[in-house]
């Protein structure tokens, strides 16, 4: 069984997690620098292959009241980039509040520095991103 993917997006960062072989956990796996649009889309797609990745899942950031604000913008960019270039299924999550609940995580850490907290806190969202999907998925 292949594995499916979890992306938060950012400006600066991209936290990416991967599920395990029986797509039950999400793991937070990496971060790459978010330098551009191709950049970033040829890279991730190059760590979908290298880990037998078939379904990437972005989360898409609303405002508070529902709507979509300009980042959900740059995300639905992104998505329509990855399908140009591959045939691998995107979707997308709520991702509201999950960069606060990976930061509440990473509170009591105080041995890890500020600069890796926030790289550690892009993939622990991406794994929350990932980890609501799975969760909606087992409901079905």
């Amino acid at each position: 069984m292949s594995k499916i993917m979890g992306i938060d997006y950012g400006l600066k960062r991209i936290g990416i997690a991967i599920t395990d072989l029986l797509r039950i956990i999400a793991r937070p796996f990496d971060i790459i620098k978010n330098v551009s649009l191709k950049k970033n889309v040829l890279k991730i797609l190059e760590i979908a292959k290298n880990n037998d990745v078939s379904v990437i899942v972005l989360g898409l950031p609303l405002n508070m009241n529902g709507t979509e604000g300009g980042m959900a913008e740059t995300v639905r960019k992104f998505i329509e980039e990855i399908k140009f270039l591959s045939n691998i299924e995107v979707t997308t999550v709520d991702e509201r509040l999950t960069t606060v609940q990976a930061e509440r995580m990473l509170i009591g850490e105080a041995d890890i520095s500020r600069e890796r907290r926030k790289g550690l806190k892009d993939k622990i969202a991406a794994a929350l991103i990932l980890q609501t999907y799975l969760d909606m998925q087992a409901e079905k």
